[in-house]
Order: C-alpha cells, then sequence, then structure tokens
C-alpha cells in the first residue's frame, strides 16, 4: 500500500497538534516529510512535538519531490489562502473547518479543487464518528420515521481570552463549533426552507465576541437547531444529538467522552415511539477510539483513489453557505452550487 507523502502547513489551529499526532502515529498510511508555519505562527511557542520532522518554508514544501498532499492547519482565517496554493499544485487537501468567512474564497477553492482533479477533504471529525455515522444512515433511509426536529448542541466553559477570540468571526461561536453541528443538520433534513441566525455575547467577564452561538433551521414539517456556548460549566460532556421521528427517537449524548488520552467514546439512547414515558429504551456505547485517526485514515484511502469521498464539492460550498447565513451572512444558500 502507497504511503502518502504529506506536510503539514500551519500550526495555529486548535486542531493543528492532534492532526499532526495522527499522521506521525499512523506511519503506515503517512510519510510525514514536515511542518511549515505561516503567518505569525513561528513567533508564537511551538510544540516539541513538531520537531520530529523537518521545519519547512512553504517554498521549500511545494518544492518537494513526489509530495501527494498536505494538511492544512493554520489559523481559521488563513485556511483558504494556503488550501488554494496548495489546490493550484495539484495536491490532495485535508483542511480544517469550516474553510473561510469568504463566500468568494472557499468556493473558489472548490473550482480549482475540480478543475485539477483533486482531493478536498475537510476536517469535520464527526462525519466519521461510527455511532453518527450510522445514526444518520438509519434517518436517511426511514429508519426513524418522519423527522421532526434534529437537535444539537456543542458546548464546552472556554476561558475568557479564548471567548474574545471568538470576534474573529461573525457568529462566534456558531462558526467555530457548530459548523459541525450544521454539516449534521443538513445531511439529515437538507437544505432549510429558513434560516433564523440567534447567536449573541453573554457579556460575561466583560467579553463582547459572540460566545454563545444559536441557529432554527425551519423545514416544511421540521424545526431544528444548533446551539454552542463557551460559557457552559460541563458542556463537553453535553455535546447532543437528539433526532426525533415519528417511528423513533436518539439521543447521542455525549457526542465524545474522553476515557484515557485522545480516546474517547460516544453513547446513545434509542427510544421507540408508543413506550411508555418512563421507557429508558436501548443504551449503547462505541469501543474507544482517537476522532483524528479516523478521519485521517478515510482521507488517506481518498487520496490513494481506494474510495471516493462521500462529501461532493458542491455539497461542501451548499454546507459552507448554509453556514455562513447561519451566522448572519447575507447568503443565498438555497440555489444549487454549480461549480
Amino acid at each position: 500500500m502507497k504511503k502518502i507523502k504529506i506536510v503539514q502547513i500551519g500550526v495555529g489551529h486548535d486542531h493543528a497538534l492532534p492532526t499532526w499526532i495522527s499522521l506521525l502515529k499512523q506511519s503506515d498510511l503517512f510519510d510525514v516529510v514536515g511542518w511549515c508555519p505561516v503567518a505569525d505562527e513561528a513567533e508564537r511557542p511551538i510544540d516539541q512535538r513538531y520537531f520530529q520532522k523537518p521545519r519547512m518554508t512553504l517554498d521549500e514544501v511545494f518544492a518537494v519531490p513526489d509530495l501527494d498532499a498536505v494538511a492544512i492547519e493554520t489559523d481559521d482565517w488563513n485556511l483558504t489562502e494556503y488550501a488554494q496554493a496548495a489546490a493550484e499544485h495539484g495536491l490532495a487537501i485535508q483542511m480544517d473547518k469550516p474553510g473561510s468567512a469568504s463566500q468568494e474564497d472557499f468556493e473558489k477553492l472548490a473550482r480549482t479543487v475540480k478543475a485539477k482533479g483533486g482531493v478536498l477533504h475537510l476536517g469535520y471529525m464527526y462525519r466519521y464518528n461510527p455511532m453518527i455515522k450510522s445514526v444518520i444512515a438509519a434517518a436517511k433511509v426511514g429508519e426513524y420515521g418522519d423527522i421532526c426536529s434534529v437537535e444539537t448542541h456543542m458546548d464546552c466553559e472556554h476561558p475568557v481570552q479564548k471567548r474574545q477570540w471568538l470576534a474573529h468571526f461573525k457568529g462566534g461561536m456558531l462558526y467555530y463549533l457548530g459548523c459541525h453541528l450544521i454539516d449534521l443538520i443538513v445531511q439529515i433534513n437538507g437544505i432549510p426552507e429558513k434560516i433564523i441566525p440567534l447567536s449573541y455575547s453573554s457579556g460575561y467577564d466583560g467579553v463582547t465576541s459572540e460566545d454563545v452561538g444559536m441557529a432554527v433551521f425551519q423545514y416544511p414539517n421540521c424545526v431544528s437547531f444548533a446551539k454552542t456556548s463557551g460559557v457552559e460549566s460541563g458542556g463537553f460532556l453535553r455535546r447532543q444529538m437528539v433526532i426525533t421521528g415519528k417511528k423513533r427517537s436518539v439521543e447521542i449524548r455525549p457526542m465524545e467522552e474522553i476515557v484515557s488520552g485522545s480516546l474517547q467514546i460516544t453513547r446513545m439512547r434509542d427510544c421507540v415511539a408508543g413506550r411508555s414515558w418512563n421507557d429508558e429504551g436501548v443504551h449503547s456505547a462505541t469501543k474507544p477510539t482517537d476522532r483524528y485517526d479516523r478521519m485521517l485514515a478515510q482521507f488517506a484511502a481518498i487520496a490513494r483513489g481506494e474510495i471516493d469521498n462521500s462529501y461532493s464539492l458542491e455539497y461542501e460550498c451548499q454546507l459552507h453557505r448554509v453556514i455562513l447565513a447561519a451566522c448572519g451572512y447575507e447568503i443565498d444558500y438555497k440555489t444549487p452550487v454549480v461549480l
């Protein structure tokens, strides 16, 4: 099996270090050449684990013979710029989410990838969670009946500095974390008829960013929502998705529970309609796995051409429009994307 020769561009994203660790760990899949800090990242403290491989300049990255791929893990606002450069070099791209606050820049990237016959694989790690995947698949084939709602939370308790940092993005927490939830809602329900942005600033500790993110998605017979908070004590273990259907309802909570190091499990409660109000349903849990290992292994298989990407460039662009609209941007998210 061919290893994917890869360089990581950027160390500024929250997922940069765990992505790097996973790339190194999966040495049967990846030949990690080096890493490249960009913009002002080199001026910040850099984790010593990066120095297991050579530090590179951007020119050196694009001069690597037979380079297959890059992982783009810059600060969020630089992701699309460096992914665009990689796309123009015809490289397979693993890029963190959601890509850009600019619809124009993101869709230019998608068009370039399509023109080059390349790969754009985004870091929505819940797509590769086995329990969440199975629930979405079941919903799509009607196992839950007509869907009444998809209700999602992704919460945490951030320090003041991190919450103010969210001011980089319109929509704050909804842009930063809520994009994961919106992806799940769109996979199940499709493109909404109406989006109501409801993000706001808690004002706690003098923070002025939108550190509480929320949006409501209206469908003909269904209202769903995504809610994110940076001020919720114990919020990590209340990260959840509830799918309410006419036949059955499922509650996934927590989406991830850390059990050891980077290993996490997901728990679910499955309830059949018509049972007593006290019915606890059927409880289940996944085996401990690493969210980044699953995601990057999938990327390797796509980059090698073994499997197709389940998420088309058109889907990614349509989702991106929905995310921006949920964050309060004036975006036409209903017109189908044509690249």
